[in-house]
């Protein structure tokens, strides 16, 4: 990463601790738009002054250079976590309250792991209700903060595992390469094979409708 990139990523990090908050959280999700399986959330907590580790938007790297970063940031981070909402909570709410709810499990996870209370929690884009903590919601925080941006990681590298577990539970789906998502080949093997418990029911209202 270019150093000019790398520092334009800090720079709600350098103003929080130029006010004197110390201890910020990230919060960031992965998977709202694909037909099966989880919405993953991942939280991370730095120091405010870092150190940081290189990251960047989950979407814009490549998931070898997703899998080094997951491991950079468990090891620079105060502490870290994830929050799930599986298919039946998506279909049982909706996908905005289902990813909230991963979220603040993320952030509860995160906060148990060392005791700490983050003074400032940096979300991409949703504010979350009824929340513990001060909140800053960023949209497009995942290509501008560093801290946004590690929990992307965090919660895109998750969620992808997870769907390649998936894969082999359910060969036919092919969900090693679509991870889920609205692919041709996706629709193709529910039109053949129907939906697997992972598939989100409120996501294929048209294809119950149709019996398959």
């Amino acid at each position: 990463m270019k150093p000019e990139r790398f520092y334009a990523l800090q720079q709600y990090e350098r103003q929080l601790a130029s006010s004197g908050i110390r201890i910020i959280a990230g919060v960031d999700e992965a998977g709202r738009g694909p037909l099966a399986g989880p919405v993953a959330a991942g939280c991370v907590i730095f120091k405010s002054d870092g150190p940081f580790p290189e990251a960047d938007d989950s979407k814009k790297i490549s998931e070898k250079k997703r899998d080094a970063l997951y491991e950079e940031i468990i090891e620079k981070a105060l502490a870290w976590g994830v929050g799930l909402a599986d298919s039946q909570l998506i279909d049982e709410v909706n996908i905005l309250q289902a990813t909230q709810m991963a979220m603040k499990q993320a952030v509860d996870v995160a906060c148990g792991k060392i005791g700490l209370t983050p003074e400032m929690v940096l979300i991409d884009h949703v504010r979350l209700p009824e929340f513990s903590y001060p909140q800053m919601p960023i949209t497009h925080g995942d290509a501008l903060s560093v801290t946004i941006a590690s929990a992307s990681i965090i919660a895109k590298v998750t969620r992808d595992r997870m769907m390649m577990e998936y894969a082999k539970q359910y060969p036919e789906y092919g969900f090693d390469k679509h991870k889920g998502y609205g692919t041709k080949a996706h629709y193709d093997a529910i039109a053949t094979y129907g939906l697997t418990p992972i598939h989100r029911r409120s996501f294929l209202k048209k294809i119950l409708q149709e019996g398959r």
